[in-house]
């Protein structure tokens, strides 16, 4: 640290006094490029070498600050993972095959009623399958009776039409039994002889 306080006494001794804040600021960020430094005579000034030579310096403290940091955190994880006690791990392995034994029970009982839900789901499909049997059955006897009723329909028909042709043969039947009837009954009548007329009349 000393070192660092030299250097930013040496940067206010100087004539012009440097940016000494954006070092000291972004250090880590990187070194300006080579077209951004101004020459003086094909020469870097005694002020930017100076700033230059803080930077290095400034940037390999850091980085050594950065490798201590990164032990340091190391050591310390080291530290916690050794220091955990035993008795906590027992503690969370016995807790983690609760858990697991709980999961495998549930599990179970899932699978249990999983099984129950398919037997039911085979009885329904075995009785819906029963149900459409029986219903294949009613359509045929359906289709059948519809089949005969059809036939004693046409049947039905054909007997009226034949008895109906019946009657009007029985109601002409009729007709010319009552017209032969009345010829007969006027051929049976006898014709009165003409003596018996005249004797008739003398008495």
């Amino acid at each position: 640290m000393s070192l660092y306080i030299g250097h930013i006494h040496k940067y206010n001794s100087l004539n012009e006094q440097p940016d000494i804040l954006r070092p000291l600021y972004s250090a880590l960020q990187p070194s300006s490029s080579v077209e951004e430094i101004r020459y003086y005579d094909s020469r870097l000034s005694d002020q930017q070498m100076a700033l230059l030579q803080y930077q290095r310096e400034n940037i390999h403290y850091l980085s050594e600050e950065v490798l201590r940091l990164q032990e340091s955190l190391s050591k310390y994880h080291r530290s916690v993972a050794a220091s955990t006690p035993q008795v906590d791990l027992t503690h969370l392995l016995a807790s983690r095959d609760q858990e697991l034994r709980a999961l495998s029970a549930e599990m179970n009982q899932v699978h249990s009623e999983l099984r129950l839900a398919r037997g039911l789901i085979a009885e329904k499909d075995s009785e819906i399958q029963h149900i459409r049997g029986n219903n294949n059955q009613y359509v045929e006897e359906n289709e059948r009776l519809r089949a005969i009723l059809g036939e004693w329909s046409t049947r039905a028909a054909k007997l009226e039409r034949a008895l109906e042709a019946e009657r009007v043969s029985n109601m002409e039947l009729q007709k010319n039994r009552a017209k032969l009837k009345r010829q007969s009954t006027r051929e049976k009548i006898p014709d009165i002889p003409q003596s018996e007329s005249s004797s008739i009349g003398v008495l």
